[in-house]
This record gives C-alpha cells, structure tokens and sequence, in this order.
C-alpha cells in the first residue's frame, strides 16, 4: 500500500531489502522513481496507482543498478529517465540485469528492464532538481523536491545498509564524500528523506543518517574500525570488507 509522505509524494516497500518505490505527482501526472520490486510488487504498486486517478506520465531511475531498472506494462508505454551516465551504463549491463532480476524478482517482466532514455536539460515532466553524483554508481541521482521538502536519495542514506562502494571504480572514498557534501547541501530545508533502501527518514532523522554515513565514510578513509550498527544487519559483511580493501 501506498505510504503518503508529503504532499503529492508517496512510497510503497517491498520486502525485498526494504525497497522503496516511489511515486510523485507533477504538473502532468505521476512520475515513478525505481518501481520495484518483484512481479507481485509491480502489479499491486500499479492498483495503487490506478486508485490515485492521475495517468503516469513518466519514471525515472536513480541508477543502473538491476533492482532501479525494473518496470511493468501496466504503468505505460511512456518515457524512463535517467541521467546520461545511467542510461549508457544500463544499455551495456542490460542482459546483466536481466539475469540477476530473474534470480531474484521472480515474476518482473524482464524484457521492460533498463529502457531509459536521457533526461532532457529542462527535466521534462520530472518535478524538482536533479542532483547527479558519482557515490555507489555511475550515474547516481537524487531527486530534490524542495517545494515539498523531499529528497528521494536513491542507494544513499540508508539505515538498513551502509555505504557501499563501486568496487569496480577507483576513488570511492572520495566520491561518497564528494556526494554526502551535495547531498547535505540539498537535505538543509528537507523535511523528508528517501532512502532507495529502509525506513523514510523524517525531522531529524535526516540530518542524522548524514552523520552515519560520513562517520563509516571516515573510518575507511582512516582505516579504523566502524562502529556502524547498520553492519549487524546480515549479509553486510562481505560488502563491508570489499568497502575496507577498496579504501585501502
């Protein structure tokens, strides 16, 4: 069920890794942010829309992960966007996509993954600004709706996972901290973030899960041991040691 969390924004969680699917009115219709997850999740976020009344119009990806990639004929023939980076990134890794989102989403129409098209330069009918990084993925946005308080952060500020470096690109450390600084800069009128993955942050929360991620950050920059409570959570200690090798 859809999770109102501001005006004209809504959230929808599926049990996988507590993915959010988000969805935002602008001037024209319905904007979906990373619709996920499984087939069954796609068609009850789909009712959820339908019961909304308003068409949608377009989707956007926050990044060319397979899990942000994902959509279902029931939303339209309409336009996927992403920045340039993202859209190149997911036309190379598409069959990639496609397979891990069999192994794990059963039921998601494989052949509708990562079609993106690049945002124009005006937004087209995507509200808000765009705030491109190079943090977790090429070609990572976020989405700032500063009218409405919001910042959709995509694979960042989470409080289920921790920061998870590319380990394919060099200079990730620097890269998180280059985009916790635009993301902080964004976050200072927010009252409302959302996570790609975990619980909406609201009120202080915000500013708190950018205290987290810079404190884990900070460890790997200094090679010391994180206190990061985020990492009892199962199946992070692998992507924490690769984190670990990466900084050093």
């Amino acid at each position: 069920m859809l999770d109102q969390v501001a005006d004209g924004v809504w959230v929808r969680q599926s049990e996988w890794v507590w993915s959010n699917a988000v969805v935002v009115r602008g001037e024209s219709g319905l904007i979906l942010v990373d619709p996920g997850i499984a087939g069954a999740d796609l068609t009850a976020l789909a009712d959820d829309v339908d019961r909304l009344g308003l068409p949608v119009v377009a989707g956007f990806s926050t990044h060319p992960h397979w899990d942000h990639l994902l959509w279902h004929a029931r939303f339209g023939e309409v336009p996927r966007y992403a920045t340039a980076a993202n859209v190149a990134l997911a036309r190379e890794a598409r069959e990639r996509a496609q397979q891990m989102a069999s192994e794990s989403a059963p039921g998601v129409p494989l052949d509708l993954i990562g079609l993106l098209t690049p945002l124009p330069a005006d937004g087209g009918p995507v509200p808000g600004e765009i705030i491109e990084h190079e943090a977790h993925a090429v070609g990572h946005a976020a989405l700032l709706l500063a009218d409405r308080g919001v910042l959709v952060a995509g694979d960042m500020l989470s409080d289920v996972l921790i920061p998870l470096l590319d380990a394919r690109r060099p200079g990730q450390v620097d890269a998180y901290e280059r985009a916790l600084d635009r993301l902080s800069e964004a976050a200072r009128d927010v009252d409302v973030l959302i996570p790609g993955h975990g619980a909406v942050a609201r009120g202080a929360e915000v500013a708190a899960r950018l205290v987290a991620d810079r404190a884990y950050i900070d460890a790997l920059r200094q090679d010391t041991e994180s206190s990061d409570a985020r990492l009892a959570q199962e199946g992070l200690a692998g992507p924490h040691q690769s984190n670990v090798r990466q900084a050093r």
